[in-house]
């Protein structure tokens, strides 16, 4: 049975201050809660309808999570889905332990990012394009924001992540940091690549001053209309492509 006082803590977790006291974020709708059964994150509870339930029973028995049976109604009454007749899990949080830089790969990076829907759409990206690893500075959005684990469409079970600061992160890597401006060198005439950092700024006024100064190559994707700006998370997708086309050509 659903009570109260779990209907008030699965609430609070909407508030970042909340999630970071509990150490907790929650996930919503049946690809998302599939998803992190089937990850690595431990789970302490699954609300969930009796259909979702009995058609995962060796799934949530696994996760060693307290289930607690609820309606359609119920479970959109707990979270930001207009419609939600599966389930919602309570998820730990990770440890915010930094990684050391892929030798073969690619970091996506990035300064002051606000948008939990970019947020979100950037992680998915990376994960279509077998980016693992992501790197925030601290003014970027919440990882565990409820919109940023939407708009990721379970793509938050697939990559690594921290937040620090971003200048001392590249001065330790030592590696080549690609930095998105619009004053940089077309990104459709570059013919080599090495592996580094794609470093993405802020949706209104980009990459910081403070940190241009750690961009070794400045890159841009130029416009043939009269758009002033491309969506950052659109940004991030076109130089992706670009990058792993010159390093599987």
């Amino acid at each position: 049975m659903l009570s109260k006082n779990t209907v008030k803590f699965i609430k609070s977790l909407h508030q970042k201050k909340f999630r970071n006291q509990e150490q907790k974020f929650f996930v919503e709708g049946e690809k998302s809660v599939l998803e992190v059964l089937n990850a690595d994150f431990r789970i302490s509870l699954v609300v969930a309808t009796e259909a979702f339930a009995e058609k995962n029973t060796t799934l949530i028995s696994r996760s060693n999570a307290q289930l607690i049976l609820a309606t359609q109604h119920q479970l959109e009454s707990l979270g930001q889905y207009q419609s939600n007749d599966s389930a919602l899990a309570v998820v730990d949080m990770k440890a915010n332990h930094p990684f050391e830089f892929p030798a073969d790969g690619f970091v996506i990076a990035l300064d002051d990012v606000r948008d939990p829907g970019n947020l979100g759409t950037i992680i998915r990206i990376a994960d279509w394009y077998g980016i693992k690893n992501l790197v925030f500075s601290a003014q970027t959005a919440d990882f565990y924001n409820p919109k940023v684990i939407q708009s990721s469409m379970g793509s938050f079970t697939r990559v690594s992540f921290f937040y620090a600061d971003l200048d001392s992160v590249f001065k330790n890597w030592n590696v080549p940091v690609y930095g998105a401006f619009l004053d940089g060198k077309n990104v459709h005439e570059l013919n080599h690549i090495s592996p580094g950092v794609i470093l993405m700024g802020n949706e209104s006024n980009g990459i910081s001053q403070a940190l241009e100064k750690s961009v070794t190559n400045k890159v841009t994707i130029p416009g043939f209309g009269e758009a002033e700006s491309l969506n950052v998370a659109i940004a991030t997708a076109i130089l992706c492509d670009n990058f792993k086309r010159l390093t599987l050509g």
